[in-house]
């Protein structure tokens, strides 16, 4: 049996999309033509929920590693979990569909002075700390947006009266830093205004996909203040403050590109 499951993978699967086509619909329970043009990324099972809620869909991949909604205006939210490797691995399966663009909404830790709790913060570039991008490009390719994505989205948050900064996000594998004086002191160094675990991930391997994307991010800790350091209560009194701000600026970003057709490309030479 095991000889016949060799067989059949070498002679079905051969390419990288292949196993991508076969793949995606295996992670999220959601077949390839069931996805929309346009997608927004997060790591929270409620902005899926909310989504859903929103417009009266279903939700898609219970019990699977990752959870979908889409709506009928082609757009659909992904739950891909937590961290670098799970960011890489949505980019690399979501070869398999090609959308038009990609919005990742995640929380961060506001490294700044100038990055109070509660503000957006729109990437102009993450520094690769994770390791995990080192897969798919060498380590002086830069990981970027698509800038011109960032725009509609920057629309967005201005025209509700919010609080943004732009700046360069570190990324990192790391999970429990917090307590490391040493790391604390390299990011001093590298004057990066925020750290996630996942922006540059989803930059780099989006760059190799072809895949447009960007981030929007929200401050939900400030970690190099000594009470700063996120808690179960402090996350949960910014989900209830501005999550829903969150992904109703993601929506509407995403649906408005959706409607102009603008096309959205980061080439590479």
């Amino acid at each position: 049996k095991d000889y016949e499951n060799i067989v059949y993978f070498s002679s079905r699967m051969k390419t990288k999309l292949d196993i991508a086509k076969n793949w995606l619909p295996r992670y999220t329970g959601t077949k390839i033509d069931e996805f929309g043009d346009y997608m927004l990324l997060t790591n929270f099972d409620d902005y899926v929920e909310k989504f859903a809620n929103k417009f009266k869909t279903d939700i898609k991949g219970l019990g699977k590693p990752m959870q979908t909604a889409t709506n009928s205006d082609g757009l659909s939210i992904i739950n891909f979990g937590i961290g670098s490797a799970n960011a890489a691995t949505i980019m690399d399966l979501l070869s398999a569909r090609s959308p038009k663009g990609v919005l990742f909404l995640g929380k961060c830790g506001g490294l700044k002075k100038s990055t109070e709790l509660g503000h957006f913060i729109l990437p102009t570039a993450a520094i690769r700390g994770e390791g995990t991008s080192n897969d798919y490009k060498p380590a002086e390719v830069p990981a970027l947006p698509s800038f011109k994505l960032h725009k509609f989205v920057s629309d967005k948050i201005v025209q509700r009266g919010f609080e943004y900064r732009t700046g360069v996000v570190y990324t990192t594998n790391r999970r429990l830093w917090e307590w490391d004086d040493d790391f604390r002191n390299y990011l001093r160094k590298l004057s990066t205004i925020a750290i996630d675990m996942e922006t540059a991930t989803l930059f780099v391997v989006g760059l190799v996909n072809e895949i447009p994307r960007g981030a929007l991010l929200l401050v939900s800790d400030v970690p190099m203040l000594p009470d700063g350091i996120k808690t179960e209560e402090s996350d949960k009194e910014i989900t209830q403050k501005y999550s829903d701000v969150h992904l109703d600026i993601g929506i509407e970003a995403m649906t408005e590109i959706g409607e102009k057709g603008e096309p959205i490309k980061h080439f590479t030479y």
